[in-house]
């Protein structure tokens, strides 16, 4: 056992994920704290941990056993109808300590704890369909790029972790929650119609017909991947920041937990790509109104599929 900033790191040695130990995890993370702190700052956050002999899943309320120097933060989960107590990871202190618990993904809310607090980025998930590769997600991400460019907007880009990419647009303080998704439902709306044999913002998978979907749902409440990030992924990759113009010249394994500090250096990319808060065009949010949330109209369509089957068996 030894201790960092004062938490104890036990069992540092023992297996993790797929051949990396949970010292790996712990290594990577204090090495990055000073880049990944910043974007976890005062955001309700919720974790993926895995533990010996069990499979991952995700933590939002804090455990009985958490210290009682890490942060809190009491919000209302609507979904499943109750108080949670997530965690404010605001130091290099209780980033050691979840990584001491094994939490390898870090997914903080687009809002922070203050009051009254909107949303602070509008977001673009941009998913590939299975098997395909991120040459797909890069074509999709200039359309999402252009439909920015065409709507007076900018953004920065980062790999998901995965096998796509997230678009982060950052807002001016004051604007809505029920603004700011509908213009993430337009801007998807844009991108989609710039080239539709690329993209699309088909909600039900069997609709994607081989195209990258754009998911726009990431608005309001909602987490993300933090940059840099661990995602429980072969490799163990990070969300990692990468400039539009090198975005085409790489694939999301170059960047893990093993070669992530030494591509970075000194230097926090996302803090460099990120431009500055942004107001929302009025006919962006009044596009975006018309638009119906894809959640509800995928459920309603399931609805309607799954009767027509009976009907038809």
């Amino acid at each position: 056992m030894c201790e960092r900033d004062g938490v104890k790191l036990t069992n540092l040695d023992q297996p993790l994920f797929e051949g990396a130990t949970k010292r790996d995890l712990v290594d990577y993370l204090d090495a990055v704290a000073g880049r990944i702190l910043p974007v976890l700052e005062n955001r309700p956050l919720s974790v993926i941990r895995i533990l010996r002999g069990q499979g991952p899943f995700m933590q939002k309320n804090l455990p009985k056993y958490t210290p009682d120097w890490v942060k809190r933060y009491g919000m209302w989960a609507e979904t499943s109808k109750r108080q949670v107590s997530y965690a404010l990871c605001d130091d290099r202190r209780t980033l050691l300590w979840f990584a001491n618990q094994r939490a390898v993904e870090y997914h903080p809310t687009l809002m922070t704890a203050a009051a009254d607090a909107g949303p602070t980025h509008l977001v673009l998930d941009l998913d590939p369909p299975a098997g395909d590769d991120f040459a797909h997600v890069v074509k999709a991400a200039a359309l999402v790029r252009q439909a920015l460019s065409d709507s007076g907007l900018a953004g920065a880009v980062k790999t998901s972790g995965s096998k796509g990419v997230h678009i982060f647009v950052p807002l001016v303080p004051g604007q809505g929650f029920e603004d700011v998704a509908a213009a993430t439902r337009a801007l998807a709306a844009r991108a989609e119609k710039v080239d539709p044999s690329v993209a699309t913002t088909a909600y039900i998978v069997e609709d994607r017909e081989g195209k990258v979907y754009l998911d726009s749902t990431r608005a309001g409440g909602n987490t993300v991947a933090a940059a840099y990030s661990p995602r429980l992924r072969p490799g163990l990759p990070v969300s990692f920041p990468v400039s539009w113009d090198d975005l085409g010249n790489v694939v999301p394994a170059d960047f893990t937990v093993y070669t992530a500090p030494d591509l970075l250096g000194d230097k926090d990319p996302w803090a460099e790509a990120m431009p500055e808060p942004q107001t929302l065009p009025a006919d962006l949010v009044e596009q975006g109104h018309t638009i119906p949330v894809a959640r509800v109209v995928a459920m309603h369509e399931g609805k309607r599929r799954a009767k027509l089957r009976a009907q038809e068996g």
